[in-house]
């Protein structure tokens, strides 16, 4: 073998060994797979996909189970109420068992090493009950445990136990209707539509006047509802998480819901 031939071939592994590095680095550390903002087509989506299954509304916490599932039989008994009379969405909703619900945070952050990542977490516990009266929202009552927040890394869940969000003090997050506000005609026609619900958001102890954008869609007899709303951390006076990996933060972040809702008994 011709020293010309060995260098072409060493320069080869080492291109080859570069490129597998760069990929490894990539996966572990760059690779941003978190899940995509909350949007109602997404929603809509999961309970189309729903499987045939027994299921019944959901208790006062989150239970094993799939969203989906209860979304099957919601269709069916939607059928079955619609061959009995005109659909109405008049009345008490209440979470559809399974973890297809959630309420969630995403912040921009700067890691060593990575780069800006944005982080998301999520927890499905949680409690939800809206109602609906002679086609007005008339009350909505959202609870969530934040010391069930999952991201991808239980490094940051751990660390928000005891930092920022402080879940250990404050575990829950809840949010209050405090005006009623019309409910567009279309959603008992299938329609998705959209409104701003004025309440009370509480959060790491602080008690704020907030009014959340929200979409909704009736689709197969589950009311799909998701919605987002922009934080100043200031103003629950929480304080940026601290971490030797952790270079800067963002003083900002969002909110987040979806929740699958079916009529209550």
């Amino acid at each position: 073998m011709t020293r010309t031939r060995i260098l072409i071939g060493g320069g080869v592994a080492a291109v080859a060994v570069i490129a597998v590095v760069i990929f490894l680095v990539w996966w572990f550390q760059i690779r941003d797979d978190s899940p995509p903002a909350v949007t109602l087509e997404e929603a809509v989506s999961t309970v189309e996909e729903a499987t045939p299954d027994a299921t019944e509304p959901a208790a006062a916490t989150a239970t094993a189970g799939s969203a989906t599932e209860h979304a099957a039989e919601a269709a069916t008994e939607a059928a079955s109420e619609a061959e009995a009379g005109p659909v109405t969405v008049d009345g008490t909703w209440v979470l559809a068992d399974g973890d297809g619900s959630f309420v969630g945070y995403r912040v921009e952050e700067e890691l060593a090493t990575i780069g800006y990542k944005e982080a998301v977490g999520r927890t499905s516990t949680i409690e939800a009950t809206i109602t609906i009266a002679d086609g007005r929202l008339t009350a909505v009552t959202v609870a969530a445990d934040l010391r069930d927040l999952e991201s991808d890394d239980s490094r940051r869940d751990q660390a928000l136990q005891f930092q920022a969000l402080e879940s250990t003090r404050f575990p829950m997050a809840t949010f209050e209707l405090t005006e009623a506000v019309a409910v567009p005609e279309g959603l008992a026609e299938g329609e998705a539509i959209s409104l701003e619900a004025t309440g009370t958001l509480t959060l790491h102890g602080v008690t704020q006047p907030v009014t959340i954008p929200l979409e909704a869609e009736l689709v197969d007899g589950v009311l799909a509802v998701v919605g987002s709303l922009p934080i100043l951390f200031a103003d629950y006076d929480i304080a940026q998480p601290r971490a030797p990996i952790l270079v800067s933060i963002e003083d900002n972040g969002v909110m987040e819901l979806q929740l699958l809702l079916v009529p209550g008994p």
